[in-house]
């Protein structure tokens, strides 16, 4: 857990400051530590600046052509240090703080972004990112954007929502080693579930939680909600509903599974709007539509 001294606030971006809390004049040399900033980074032109990125960047294409510094939560200050960066983005995931102690003793600006499950979040990093790379024209323009799309997918979500009985969804993050977890509240994936007009199948829950067979009967989805990468690393949709009690639920009899690339589905980024119209519109699908 970050110290509340690493953590950029929600204040006006103007008053952003380094963690030594010296203001910083723009970068050349940039690694982004998460997907999302990625993105955004993209969008607002900053791309020519990256020297790294995480292992989550996997959006554009062409960010996975940069060298990769690992998992967010699992830093190595060996690996970032030796890609002599002028600055480092990152949100309040990133990890351990040990190696984030690291880099603050190196002298290395580390800013820290809170990575909010929510739109309003996409805004404020939009606009603190902008600040940041002194591109305050750019990211008010892609604020705007932001805004005027994601009021459009909200839009779209009433319509077919409307007349149809919310569905219980059910997400599932799954590996290779045939390991899944289920995601109750204050997740990215039960945001996401929710502004779609869904029905989160964990109820109060809060968290992951493990798959068992128990507690996939007991929600009862009639969705299940997955990501590409994890369908992929069950052996398709058959080895995911392959999973401990998947098959006895609703979804699993109908074969009512969506699935969404992860970072488009989680990552709350530039991409979140257009995500929230794909995944409303299959959400509300009918009940005959199967995987």
């Amino acid at each position: 857990m970050l110290s509340r001294r690493h953590v950029l606030s929600l204040a006006p971006a103007a008053a952003l400051l380094s963690v030594t809390g010296r203001a910083w004049a723009a970068p050349q040399r940039i690694i982004s530590v998460g997907g999302a900033l990625t993105e955004l980074i993209y969008a607002l032109g900053a791309q020519g600046e990256l020297v790294g990125v995480d292992s989550t960047s996997l959006y554009p294409a062409a960010a996975l052509k940069l060298p990769n510094v690992g998992y967010a939560r699992t830093l190595a200050a060996e690996g970032l240090l030796s890609l002599a960066p002028t600055m480092i983005v990152a949100t309040e995931e990133a990890g351990p703080p040990a190696v984030l102690r690291q880099l603050e003793a190196a002298k290395v600006p580390l800013h820290v972004l809170r990575a909010e499950h929510r739109f309003e979040g996409i805004v404020d990093r939009t606009r603190q990112l902008g600040e940041l790379l002194g591109r305050r024209t750019q990211a008010a323009a892609l604020a705007q954007a932001l805004q005027t799309d994601w009021a459009a997918s909200r839009q779209q979500v009433a319509r077919v929502a409307a007349g149809h009985r919310a569905p219980r969804v059910l997400f599932i993050l799954s590996n290779a080693a045939n390991q899944a977890r289920i995601a109750g509240s204050q997740t990215a994936a039960d945001s996401m579930i929710v502004y779609a007009g869904g029905v989160n199948a964990l109820g109060d829950a809060q968290g992951y939680k493990m798959l068992s067979p128990e507690a996939a009967i007991a929600a009862a989805p009639d969705v299940i909600l997955a990501t590409t990468q994890g369908v992929e690393a069950s052996g398709g949709v058959d080895g995911l509903l392959k999973l401990p009690g998947l098959a006895q639920t609703p979804a699993g009899q109908q074969r009512r599974v969506v699935v969404m690339e992860t970072m488009a589905l989680l990552g709350f980024g530039p991409r979140t709007p257009q995500a929230l119209r794909a995944l409303a519109q299959d959400l509300h699908a009918p009940a005959g539509k199967t995987a």
